[in-house]
């Protein structure tokens, strides 16, 4: 098996793990989305952080043997694996418009990415790498600032924290590239302090992702981030590694119209997250009323002293009711 073949058989196994994480993450976030830390309890996310540990290792593994825009585009399978495995295992069917936007967003994520030129093997220097650190964390901190002022839309903070997901992904994918090829030129311990930013990046990007998750579902997340992953490191490889766009000017604008292409697939991914029907009320969704005993049904009406019946002297019904109206006083002591 050559190379190349063997780089692209492991960024497809690579998706397919992504997309199980993926889906055990998003469920064990929205069986704990009133607790911060209460995933680090459950054992399915332990599972998640594993299968996303054995994506990363494939992945880092196909970067050794194939070209960086070659094995990113790949990665954008992930959404395509996940809406399968979330029917298949959790119950989770998606509707027809969230399936046209994982096509769209993938067809057009691929075309633009196959439109790059892969270059030779190439790495970074010291500045360079540090320079791309600083900026990458700058822009994820910038982007969890931002999520955190949108608290009050669960929607537009879980795209954020998706995108500063997606963001923390591609990056490590471009360390990881660069230690590949320092390792492969007998570069030693050189590559040390990339692994530590690599090793920062993946985690942020995991707690990121499972925020994300627990505020947005797992289509609209998902679909941001694996956009936002494989387009920022291309942007790297084309600006730094010297990458172009296949075709000149004709590949130019075929990049261009991919690029609307995947916008518009995530723009249905969103849509159908925010335009979902929304949940009926349950008898288990009651609130408990200060100095009462017992929980109140929000969708009960409220009972006042004018819905009482008059007060009566005695049992028999001989006495009339006193035709003065009753106080406004507490049902519940």
């Amino acid at each position: 098996m050559s190379a190349l073949a063997l780089s692209v058989l492991l960024s497809f196994v690579s998706a397919v793990a992504y997309a199980g994480g993926a889906v055990v993450q998003e469920r064990v976030a929205d069986s704990c989305s009133g607790e911060r830390f209460a995933p680090l309890r459950r054992p399915g996310w332990w599972a998640a952080l594993g299968l996303n540990g054995l994506g990363g290792v494939l992945h880092v593994v196909a970067l050794a043997f194939g070209p960086l825009s070659l094995v990113q585009p790949l990665g954008a399978l992930t959404i395509v694996f996940a809406l399968p495995l979330a029917a298949l295992f959790v119950g989770r069917r998606a509707g027809a418009t969230a399936w046209r936007g994982a096509v769209m967003a993938t067809a057009g994520l691929a075309g633009l990415l196959s439109l790059v030129g892969a270059s030779g093997a190439g790495s970074l220097g010291p500045a360079q790498r540090t320079a791309l650190a600083l900026v990458t964390g700058g822009g994820i901190v910038a982007l969890m600032v931002a999520a955190r002022a949108a608290h009050r839309h669960p929607a537009v903070r879980s795209v954020l924290l998706a995108t500063g997901a997606g963001a923390a992904f591609g990056m490590s994918s471009v360390f990881t590239k660069t230690v590949a090829v320092d390792w492969s030129a007998g570069a030693g311990l050189a590559g040390l302090p990339s692994l530590g930013v690599i090793a920062v990046l993946s985690a942020a990007g995991v707690f990121l992702s499972q925020s994300a998750y627990r505020d947005g579902g797992l289509a609209a997340p998902l679909a941001t981030l694996t956009v936002v992953n494989p387009v920022l490191a291309a942007v790297v490889g084309i600006v730094l590694f010297g990458e172009t766009f296949r075709h000149g000017t004709t590949g130019t604008v075929l990049a261009l119209g991919c690029a609307v292409v995947t916008g518009g697939g995530l723009i249905l991914l969103t849509t159908e997250r925010l335009g979902g029907p929304a949940r009926e009320a349950s008898p288990s969704d009651t609130v408990r009323v200060p100095g009462a005993r017992w929980p109140v049904d929000p969708s009960a009406p409220a009972l006042t002293s004018v819905d009482a019946e008059p007060a009566v002297e005695g049992d028999d019904g001989d006495t009339p009711a006193d035709p003065r109206p009753l106080p406004d006083v507490p049902l519940c002591a």
